[in-house]
């Protein structure tokens, strides 16, 4: 006859470890943000930042990945591309927000280089088996309409090119209103930061939510 007694010893180192593996890959599920001035918030503390709201928000309803602001003002994608690697492999995300692109363009890149630089970027997200969300972003009217639609046409063209998601550009309803802008008109102030939150989240919970159940 069987002993249970002894069964359930041999059994549980193995079904703890289980158990631990799967608490391990519950908890490792993170959206990493990879932005500039316009997620990390310029001239305003970083707890009012959208990323830092959309948090504790999705911490509320639970099912939503921990968020992780990786963000630097000034940054150009190809700092961002710099600064990648080291941020993949420190938080092993399984998605990658990619808001960047929009210093370049005030700086006249070329869009040719631009779209190159995000489409590495993009690869070395994919190549750390995480999924990349692309953020349209759109320049300020003054730079020209030639170089604005060249440049406004980098994101849907990588987007489908790499077969990802393109995410809307937030700052197309905040700039519309004078009072939710910094005194540069280029930035969010912190009266702005709320509004932001709760419309990413509408624009990422879709697409990170039915995710987490793989693998």
């Amino acid at each position: 006859m069987m002993n249970f007694k002894y069964v359930f010893r041999w059994h549980l180192p193995f079904l703890l470890l289980m158990g631990m593996l799967s608490f391990r890959a519950v908890a490792a599920d993170t959206l990493l943000i990879v932005g500039d001035s316009l997620s990390a918030v310029y001239r305003l503390p970083a707890n009012t930042s959208w990323p830092t709201l959309l948090n504790n928000q999705w911490k509320k309803r639970g099912g939503l990945p921990d968020i992780v602001n990786a963000s630097i003002s000034g940054d150009t994608s190809a700092q961002g591309l710099a600064r990648l690697p080291g941020l993949l492999q420190q938080h092993h995300p399984r998605w990658v927000l990619i808001e960047l692109g929009a210093n370049d363009g005030l700086r006249g890149f070329a869009p040719q280089t631009i779209s190159q630089t995000l489409g590495q970027i993009v690869t070395l997200v994919k190549q750390a088996h995480a999924e990349p969300l692309l953020m349209q972003i759109r320049l300020p009217p003054n730079y020209g309409k030639r170089y604005n639609d060249a440049f406004y046409a980098i994101y849907p063209a990588l987007a489908k090119q790499a077969d990802i998601p393109l995410v809307p550009f937030f700052m197309e309803q905040v700039a519309i209103k004078p009072e939710w802008m910094q005194d540069d008109g280029l930035h969010p102030n912190q009266a702005a930061q709320s509004f932001i939150a709760d419309w990413m989240s509408g624009k990422l919970a879709p697409l990170v939510a039915p995710s987490m159940s793989k693998p």
